[in-house]
């Protein structure tokens, strides 16, 4: 029977090996996910520990499974190990291994969802397995939630369990992706922890024209050739810089010299400060510090000899705290400018951006762990500018965070490149460190013996 002591690196690799070879690939559509082959091999590895383990499946095929350690105290609090299963698409022919290998390689882990974020949950599932296992009876209750669905808005994984099973998942605190990279600094070694996200605002944009003929083009109304200057003019677009909170806290903490950091808490100056940075830098500063609108998909026209009458866009919009849905449509139309009559905005989605408070026993406890594994390191709170089903937790009350624990040859912009990127891969030593943090945090965040 293994112990907490024993070296959990073999499991979690194995794990995280045989959850890539499942290929729960999420493409948005219902039909796809197939999250059940993961739970199946979930419920192998916590079985046996005899924990109170249920699966829920709203759909055929997309399966969470929801495992509990019971605390004996019902006022202590209750901490959520928050995992995903599925995976996003991958071109193939861009990949050095195939994506679904699992292959181990010289120490490193290659595979889609190697670092989105199968190995967060490999590791997640190990350490319960392993504090179960130990016969660990703690005063607060642990709950390590494998949640279907992440990738395409939670619909039928995290949100499904917070609509409609809130028991089983009501918790004080959530931990899930994605932070932990050790990050070198003049202050020090850092670890950012994911305080908040911002919010996704996706519309559909319909720009009209005049339909007609393709051969005669001459000062006609093509939807199309307007489409492409509504494009442009999102893409040049420039929101004002918002300077909130978790930003000043996390550049502060960062112990840069202040002719630095004085142009990056600056509304007015931090653009032009960000032109002089490396541009993974740059593009990472920007999007926790401004709105930002990413017109990606374009469709339109009918035939090749038909001039359009309609083209239809979609824009991916990243909101920050404290916007709200009338505050982007008024953005969108300021954007266009004098086309705004040509164009009918749709939002497809709105979920606000979401933030948990920096101060908080978790906070304290990630502080201490951390400090046993990083001597001397300092944990520093950051914005994520994608989102997690971590948003669904903080409306229910909880407290949540993205964090993990990374080797130190795992570098940020590693981790920022191969986020739904190809050749994504994960060292053992990230996997190991991990598992191990999960246990120490539960450990004193809730007690027991």
């Amino acid at each position: 029977m293994a112990t907490i002591h024993d070296d959990p690196t073999a499991e979690v690799t194995d794990l995280l090996q045989r959850m890539i070879r499942n290929a729960c690939v999420n493409d948005g559509r219902e039909v796809s996910g197939h999250e059940a082959r993961s739970v199946d091999l979930l419920r192998s590895v916590l079985e046996p520990t005899g924990i109170d383990l249920e699966v829920y499946e709203p759909l055929p095929g997309r399966q969470s499974l929801v495992a509990r350690i019971e605390g004996s105290d019902p006022t202590a609090p209750t901490l959520t190990l928050l995992g995903h299963t599925d995976v996003v698409p991958v071109n193939e022919d861009a990949w050095s291994r195939d994506p679904f290998g699992g292959e181990l390689v010289d120490g490193v882990v290659w595979g889609r969802g190697a670092v989105d974020m199968l190995n967060l949950t490999a590791s997640m599932a190990v350490a319960t397995r392993r504090l179960a296992d130990r016969g660990w009876k703690p005063e607060g209750t642990l709950v390590f939630a494998a949640v279907a669905d992440e990738e395409a808005a939670g619909v039928w994984g995290a949100k499904h369990l917070a609509d409609a099973e809130l028991d089983a998942v009501r918790c004080d605190y959530v931990l899930t992706e994605s932070g932990g990279m050790p990050m070198k600094s003049p202050g020090g070694l850092k670890l950012p922890v994911m305080v908040g996200e911002k919010g996704c605002y996706w519309c559909r944009i319909t720009v009209r024209g005049t339909a007609g003929h393709g051969s005669q083009p001459y000062k006609t109304d093509n939807a199309l050739v307007k489409a492409a200057e509504v494009v442009r003019r999102i893409a040049a677009f420039r929101p004002e810089a918002q300077i909130g909170e978790v930003w000043r806290r996390y550049l502060e903490a960062m112990g840069l010299p202040d002719e630095k950091t004085a142009p990056l808490l600056d509304a007015e100056r931090i653009d032009e400060r960000l032109d002089q940075l490396p541009v993974g830098t740059a593009r990472l500063f920007h999007a926790c510090t401004h709105t930002t609108l990413s017109p990606n998909i374009a469709r339109g026209g009918s035939k090749i000899n038909t001039i359009p009458d309609t083209v239809e866009l979609e824009v991916d919009i990243r909101t920050l705290p404290g916007q709200s849905a009338a505050d982007i449509e008024r953005m969108v139309h300021e954007a266009v400018g004098d086309l705004r009559d040509d164009v009918t905005v749709e939002a497809a989605v709105f979920d606000p951006a979401s933030e948990s408070p920096m101060d908080s026993p978790l906070w304290d406890t990630l502080a201490r762990v951390a400090g046993r594994f990083y001597e001397g390191s300092q944990n520093v709170p950051m914005l994520i500018a994608g989102a997690t089903d971590a948003r669904f937790f903080r409306r229910l009350g909880a407290t949540a965070y993205g964090f993990g624990l990374f080797s130190r040859s795992f570098r940020y912009e590693d981790y920022g490149r191969m986020f739904h990127g190809d050749d994504e891969r994960v060292d053992v030593e990230s996997l190991r460190l991990s598992t191990e943090m999960w246990e120490a945090v539960a450990l004193d965040l809730l007690g027991g013996s």
